[in-house]
């Protein structure tokens, strides 16, 4: 591999991975990088999809040695309908004494209670966040995703309890659909390079690279297609976050929607009116006759509370206030390279 450091901080600050597989940060780093080269089901309406992950739900509970992580979604609420009854399920809870912030505890215990799942809450406090992060940069070789903490430790949770496997329902919104405001229009160029970068690097290094070239990619006649693009780039790095955080903790990552991919056309007009990541949502209320389907909500994290006086970074790479104007995703990122470069010595 090919060392480049320059190159990697600003891969990391746009696309939150290294998108060349060849360099690295320095020579003696290996970053997990995931490849696509593991076969896939292809799905071609919602019973075939229902009915591979109920086939893979219980082939990853077959030995009793697998637990879910049960958010307040419908992705892992279906995935949660095929476990064995008794099964262990856990659901993540940041906590910031004294703010209320996003909590999914209490529609993933409805859904646990109407599984009938042992259901437990993890407590995920800044005070992990400084605790586990050099172990998951070292881990993983680059920096890495903000909900990588809450990932790890409750992964270390399950293991701590005899489990070996953590079934999770991540990569559903990338493959179905269910990234609605990176499918909402049709994006020029330029438009789709600003919407989906998370960082751009001019604003933050003194010394930056603008990496176009995965955009180009996917790009005809000014236009690029965005379900094509993050089901390549944006689906690895997913990936690449849960398999470090379970791996780290030494259990293996389980994701059953990961292992298909839709075999269709998307079908950008039903997503753009509202029907987001439809053929799971057709899946719902087969299980779930008495439920409403809630609303869509990331994997919770207060960063915007708990960057709110960070005051930036002060590695010589960056420049001095980059972070005055940015939202608490951004900052995370920022906070997470220079972290990276300390605990890395570089």
């Amino acid at each position: 591999m090919q060392a480049d450091k320059k190159f990697c901080m600003s891969s990391y600050l746009m696309y939150r991975t290294i998108v060349d597989y060849d360099k690295t940060f320095r020579e003696d780093i290996t970053p997990l990088l995931i490849r696509d080269d593991f076969e896939r089901t292809p799905i071609n309406d919602s019973y075939e999809l229902e009915a591979f992950l109920k086939e893979q739900v219980e082939e990853a509970t077959a030995d009793g040695k697998a637990a879910l992580a049960l958010s307040g979604g419908i992705d892992s609420a279906i995935l949660a309908k095929f476990m064995p009854k008794g099964s262990k399920a856990y659901t993540f809870k940041c906590v910031v004494p004294g703010i209320e912030v996003t909590d999914e505890t209490p529609m993933a215990a409805k859904y646990a209670e109407e599984c009938g799942l042992d259901h437990e809450i993890i407590e995920i406090y800044w005070e992990d966040v400084e605790k586990l992060t050099p172990e998951l940069i070292r881990h993983k070789g680059l920096p890495f995703h903000s909900i990588e903490v809450q990932i790890y430790k409750a992964a270390l949770k399950a293991k701590a309890d005899g489990f070996e496997k953590f079934i999770f329902g991540e990569n559903a919104d990338i493959i179905y659909g269910g990234m609605d405001g990176l499918l909402a229009k049709d994006w020029t160029f330029g438009e789709f390079v600003d919407r989906y970068s998370y960082v751009m690097p001019y604003h933050v290094l003194k010394d930056p690279q603008l990496i176009l070239e995965p955009f180009e990619k996917y790009t005809v006649d000014g236009h690029t297609e965005p379900h094509d693009f993050i089901n390549e780039y944006f689906r690895l790095e997913a990936l690449g976050t849960y398999n470090n955080a379970c791996n780290t903790a030494g259990i293996k990552f389980v994701g059953p929607f990961s292992m298909s991919y839709m075999n269709v056309p998307m079908d950008y007009d039903r997503i753009r009116s509202g029907d987001t990541k439809y053929l799971i949502r057709e899946i719902f209320p087969r299980l779930y006759k008495d439920f409403q389907a809630p609303d869509k909500i990331p994997m919770p994290r207060p960063v915007n509370e708990w960057f709110k006086d960070w005051k930036g970074p002060t590695r010589p790479e960056f420049w001095p206030h980059c972070t005055d104007n940015m939202t608490g995703n951004q900052k995370w990122m920022v906070y997470c390279l220079e972290r990276f470069l300390d605990v890395m010595e570089f």
